[in-house]
């Protein structure tokens, strides 16, 4: 099975993280759970009553406004984020290596829809 899972926007990056954390601890869980509430929501619209028990590759595209963010910046702490919050969903399993067997990043500007689309795929072994 495939299923397609759109985050409209973009979402705070691995430099704006640290900050956060370096400021006050509180603050970066703070970011991070803000992150993760916007992934949950688009997930509830995007994969309704979806459960995935099966391990899965996950495609990336993350649509920037312009090039400014640097790319591993974008998509470390993007991954880490919305992976967190699938599981917390329900969505995913867990996001061991069990469950998730790899991913791939594709990076596009678009400045008129920034976005980032996953690409959801069960693997067999």
């Amino acid at each position: 099975m495939e299923y397609m899972l759109t985050i409209p926007g973009t979402l705070n990056n691995l430099n704006d993280y640290i900050n956060a954390e370096r400021t006050n601890r509180y603050k970066g869980a703070k970011m991070k759970a803000a992150n993760e509430k916007r992934v949950v929501l688009a997930a509830r619209q995007c994969l309704r009553g979806v459960r995935i028990e099966k391990p899965v590759f996950m495609e990336y595209t993350w649509f920037e406004k312009n090039r400014r963010r640097d790319l591993d910046n974008i998509s470390s702490f993007g991954r880490k984020v919305i992976q967190d919050a699938l599981v917390n969903a329900g969505v995913l399993k867990d996001d061991g290596w069990k469950y998730i067997s790899g991913f791939s990043d594709r990076f596009e500007v678009d400045k008129e829809n920034p976005r980032i689309e996953i690409k959801i795929r069960e693997v067999t072994s």
